[in-house]
């Protein structure tokens, strides 16, 4: 027997009855259609397609919240995402859900994910007449700018939990998971890094919050995971008073950190970055990249230049910056 129906036959033995299986037809579909792999589930296949990609690798040098922030121990996309992905394989084991699904779409939420953080997302928001979105930029990659326009064809159930995974109801339970998962992970996280860079204290959190969930970031996400653990795979959530100081909890981040003027000092300097890039590319698209210059001629310029320029690291497009706009010495 294949590797591949053994663990098709184990998964039944597994799991619950609100888990999506990797034998799900609609769930399981791809655009298009290809052998089944001897030895992976679909969805473990899916889960190797999005870790060997170049946008997963690029995740290592985009903003979390501190831009490029010099300490080692600052979060960036690619850390954050990891974080994810652990929070929501816990969660899903201990449900009886799909593992192998839920670490896919973890892994691929934020493969879109812009340079300069959120940030970057609002004004290439602004810039494209397309829109901009991470969450929807995450599945473009997936689907029109990997492997040299060919992309990762993902599944459905993947496709869908990445772009429902900041604020839409999912297909599968998994992809409600991560949706949790990511929101648990970026609070918390975040609030480690502001206490890192000296813009909070670990005091400065309201005590309706702390008294709730816990001091600490092991605490906190302790009794988060727990709750939507205790809340069962019926319908994902978790219990209405752990929830509301969660919401307080992330209400204060925003006021206190996420708009707080010495953490985001460097942020219009990369907004504005970022347009001059925009514009110059409009500008000179046939100077973009071979693979974005197909990309126009089968959507258009601005769907080019924002996909090339959401998919670059932050260094990446301070480098490039400096390439066309800062003059060099006369050598």
């Amino acid at each position: 027997m294949q590797i591949r129906k053994q663990q098709e036959l184990l998964e039944a033995q597994l799991l619950g009855e609100y888990a999506c299986s990797s034998q799900n037809e609609a769930m399981i579909q791809r655009q298009r259609q290809e052998e089944p792999c001897p030895y992976r589930t679909a969805f473990q296949r899916d889960r190797d397609r999005i870790l060997h990609s170049n946008a997963f690798r690029r995740l290592k040098r985009k903003t979390q919240v501190f831009l490029s922030p010099t300490g080692d121990h600052y979060r960036t996309r690619l850390t954050h995402t990891l974080e994810v992905s652990q929070i929501a394989r816990t969660i899903s084991r201990a449900l009886h859900l799909n593992e192998d699904l839920t670490e896919a779409i973890a892994l691929g939420h934020d493969l879109g994910h812009s340079p300069f953080g959120h940030s970057g997302e609002s004004v290439l928001n602004e810039v494209c007449p397309h829109g901009y979105r991470h969450y929807e930029q995450s599945v473009r990659v997936a689907d029109y700018i990997e492997k040299d326009g060919k992309g990762l064809n993902l599944t459905e159930a993947v496709r869908n939990g990445i772009l429902c995974h900041t604020n839409r109801t999912a297909a599968t339970r998994e992809g409600n998971v991560v949706r949790l998962a990511d929101r648990i992970a970026y609070i918390n996280h975040d609030i480690e890094d502001a206490i890192r860079a000296n813009i909070l204290r670990q005091e400065d959190l309201p005590k309706e919050s702390t008294d709730v969930l816990g001091m600490t970031k092991s605490q906190r996400i302790t009794t988060l995971v727990a709750s939507v653990i205790e809340n069962g795979a019926e319908s994902i959530g978790m219990d209405e008073n752990i929830e509301k100081a969660q919401n307080t909890l992330h209400e204060f981040m925003f006021q206190h950190v996420y708009y707080n003027p010495v953490a985001k000092q460097e942020e219009k300097k990369a907004q504005n970055l970022l347009r001059r890039l925009y514009q110059y590319y409009i500008e000179h698209a046939e100077q973009l990249p071979q693979n974005y210059l197909d990309i126009a001629h089968r959507f258009d310029e601005h769907r080019a230049v924002c996909d090339y320029i959401s998919g670059m690291s932050d260094g990446y497009a301070i480098d490039l910056y400096n390439e066309l706009f800062v003059p060099k010495e006369w050598k």
